[in-house]
């Protein structure tokens, strides 16, 4: 029996010392085990000074593009000044880039037009006093029982045509831009004036002159051109590529190439309904305050206009990495370690790339320096796979 005991306590110790000449248990159990993550790293001593820890942020975002703009005249309020009568300029009192007041006289003609109107005028007049005073003789002679009621009645209607014809010609008169207080002094003194004053209908700047003196005008040319300037358009032509999400209201930022560091903030006020043929792009404008009159007409502009915006979540360029045709963050886990994970972004908007979803609230993310950190996990990997 004890023969027995001793050859198994041999045969255990001899089994032992084979086991001890070959790898440990312990050393073999750990080359079997699996690697680690390869989309995980874990920031160290050098690595922390490279990348900044942060957060997903909340901003306004929006899109935008920019165009060639001009300054232009604002054409509801302009004016164009003419003679209403033909004749001859003799006399012009105002220049292109002169500020005029209503009423002020910018030209004067000489018009055998006018001369004919108030010859017409003081006919009218003597035709009324005439009939004015067969009418009073008539009223004499019914009371005498000189003449009956019918030859008064006839003479009163004379009257009545006469007082429409007088009417009808100092109508005539201020018509063709003579003043009222003119057509007065005509019926008071009997006294022609040929020449006719052609005064500014509104306050404003001198845009064009048409004429010459001596000129010869018919009552359809244009005289002058003004144009109130207290406010002026900001006119372009957007290629149609971009007209799809044009719309009234629509936020518009504009440069002056002339003014340098001046930014004009407005909207939209208007956007044509059709495209120009001939090069494509849709016309829109904006309203911009011109009290100063620094801008002036013909003023060459750069205008961007925003699409509609909205709070969204973003994230810095500097935190998107692309990896094999994947867009990811490095979330982190706990601690210095890091996941590269996958998410949905959107567009990307001054810098900044929009977060659909991949990311939940609290989670932190490296928002700088996320490209050199993937560069280490790449490195990192490849020299795991080489030492397993």
């Amino acid at each position: 029996m004890l023969h027995i005991m001793t050859a198994a306590v041999l045969i255990l110790s001899l089994s032992g010392l084979h086991v001890g000449c070959g790898k440990p248990a312990a050393i073999a159990v750990q080359a079997q085990s699996t690697p680690g993550d390869p989309n995980e790293i874990k920031l160290d001593e050098n690595l922390e000074p490279r990348v900044k820890i942060g957060e997903v942020e909340w901003a306004t975002v929006g899109a935008s593009f920019s165009v060639a703009g001009r300054v232009e005249v604002d054409e509801t309020r302009t004016t164009r000044v003419g003679s209403p009568v033909m004749g001859r300029i003799t006399s012009l009192a105002a220049a292109e880039g002169q500020d005029v007041h209503s009423g002020q006289v910018l030209a004067t003609i000489l018009s055998t037009g006018l001369s004919q109107a108030q010859l017409d005028f003081l006919k009218a007049i003597s035709q009324h006093q005439v009939a004015k005073r067969a009418v009073d003789r008539a009223q004499v002679l019914l009371k005498a029982d000189v003449i009956g009621s019918a030859e008064l009645q006839r003479r009163e209607a004379e009257l009545s045509e006469a007082g429409a014809a007088l009417d009808a010609a100092r109508d005539q008169l201020l018509q063709l831009g003579m003043p009222a207080e003119a057509v007065e002094e005509l019926r008071k003194t009997r006294t022609m004036n040929s020449v006719s004053s052609i005064p500014a209908n509104m306050d404003g700047t001198v845009m064009e002159r048409k004429v010459t003196p001596g000129q010869m005008v018919q009552p359809a040319d244009t005289i002058y051109e003004i144009a109130d300037l207290s406010q002026v358009w900001l006119v372009a032509d957007v290629p149609e590529a971009n007209a799809g999400n044009l719309r009234v209201g629509q936020v518009v930022e504009a440069k002056i190439a002339a003014l340098p560091g001046v930014v004009i903030s407005g909207k939209l006020a208007f956007v044509s309904a059709t495209v120009n043929p001939e090069t494509r792009t849709v016309m829109v404008r904006m309203n911009v305050p011109n009290r100063e009159k620094r801008l002036k007409p013909a003023m060459l502009a750069t205008m961007e206009l925003k699409e509609y915006t909205e709070r969204q979540q973003v994230v810095p360029m500097t935190a998107v990495v692309r990896d094999d045709n994947r867009e990811c963050l490095f979330v982190q886990r706990a601690g210095n370690l890091f996941t590269l994970r996958e998410v949905k972004f959107g567009e990307e908007h001054s810098g900044r790339r929009v977060l659909l979803d991949g990311v939940r609230p609290g989670e932190r993310i490296i928002v700088d320096g996320a490209f050199h950190l993937n560069n280490e996990r790449r490195r990192r990997a490849v020299r795991g796979a080489e030492g397993s």
